[in-house]
């Protein structure tokens, strides 16, 4: 159970946080920039929230993953001690776990599966919940660069899970916003717009 009795402390007042595991780093550390874009995503997702009542069992999953994404960010706030890292932290830290992203692929997989192949690129928007899924997805994918930069910095150790947690996601909310734009919201028979699709040279 996590426990906040104050909102300031002050003590990032020197431009430094705190890992979970104590050490102070400057906020401009990638590992910060890391879990600060994960949060970016979920906040983003709050948002795209406010327009997917229409699609009851798509707002769940959406819920769920905004739970995941804070197990993400627990992730990539707690540098891996390697093996026996539990005895060294003295406790067990929140690991992304590959049963997430297998769930992940179960749900990418139910929505597609409703979808016509696409034949061109998606231009981001469509309805209100598909806009929003998409700055969703392009913050991930930040997000997911972040990440993966952070594990090629010497020293550094990013779990593979966590890698594959941001990528599969960024996956699942393009199909997300697909979803929303093709499917009937809930107490209506029609089907929605359909995809925004890129016509090459359309303009020149």
């Amino acid at each position: 159970m996590v426990t906040l009795n104050r909102i300031y402390t002050r003590t990032g007042d020197d431009g430094t946080t705190s890992l979970a595991d104590g050490q102070r780093v400057p906020k401009s550390d990638l590992r910060i920039e890391s879990y600060g874009t994960v949060d970016e995503t979920n906040a983003v997702l709050g948002m795209a929230r406010l327009h997917t009542p229409a699609w009851p069992e798509l707002d769940k999953v959406l819920g769920r993953i905004q739970n995941d994404l804070f197990d993400l960010g627990a992730d990539l706030a707690t540098p891996s001690q390697g093996p026996d890292e539990a005895a060294k932290l003295g406790y067990e830290p929140l690991r992304i776990v590959n049963s997430q992203i297998d769930w992940l692929e179960s749900q990418i997989d139910y929505l597609n599966g409703s979808l016509e192949p696409l034949r061109s690129f998606v231009l981001p928007g469509g309805t209100p919940a598909a806009a929003h899924l998409h700055l969703a997805r392009t913050i991930c994918r930040r997000a997911e660069r972040l990440i993966v930069a952070l594990s090629k910095q010497p020293g550094e150790i990013v779990s593979e899970p966590a890698i594959k947690y941001a990528n599969r996601l960024s996956d699942f909310l393009f199909v997300a916003s697909r979803y929303v734009n093709h499917a009937p919201e809930q107490g209506k028979q029609a089907a929605g717009q359909g995809d925004v699709l890129w016509i090459p040279g359309q303009n020149r």
